[in-house]
């Protein structure tokens, strides 16, 4: 997945998900925290990779996303290609009313506004893309 799509939600915690997203999403998905301020979006697919990794941990550790699992959704789009945010994943990732969904490889994230508008300003430098674009071995 990739591109960025700027919308808003509405007063009941609803938000569009991009037709081109939809598509890479599926019908069904899965809406949990994500490992910034943000949340994200895995189709079902990429959920199923994730849980399976997830159920092969010892209890000692598997514990620790307890909070992850506790507040995941399933989603299916309304009629309007929109889903809805719960109340607790919007305070976790500060969502008012101003969204950005952003594609990432395999899943899609939401971003408050101006949390991504401050990510972008500290990461999106030549330099940061150059020793991104190194690590990987590019």
């Amino acid at each position: 997945m990739t591109g960025t799509y700027a919308h808003s939600l509405d007063a009941k915690g609803r938000l569009f998900i991009p037709a081109k997203l939809r598509e890479e999403l599926g019908s069904k998905f899965y809406l949990a925290m994500g490992v910034d301020a943000c949340l994200a979006i895995y189709p079902q697919a990429t959920w199923d990779r994730f849980t399976e990794k997830f159920a092969s941990l010892p209890m000692s550790q598997s514990k620790a996303m307890r909070p992850l699992f506790a507040n995941a959704v399933k989603c299916e789009l309304d009629s309007q290609g929109r889903i809805v945010v719960p109340p607790k994943l919007r305070k976790y990732a500060a969502l008012e009313k101003d969204a950005v969904i952003i594609g990432v490889h395999d899943r899609a994230e939401i971003w408050s506004a101006g949390a991504w508008a401050a990510q972008e300003e500290e990461e999106m430098t030549p330099e940061k893309m150059s020793a991104c674009m190194e690590a990987l071995g590019f």
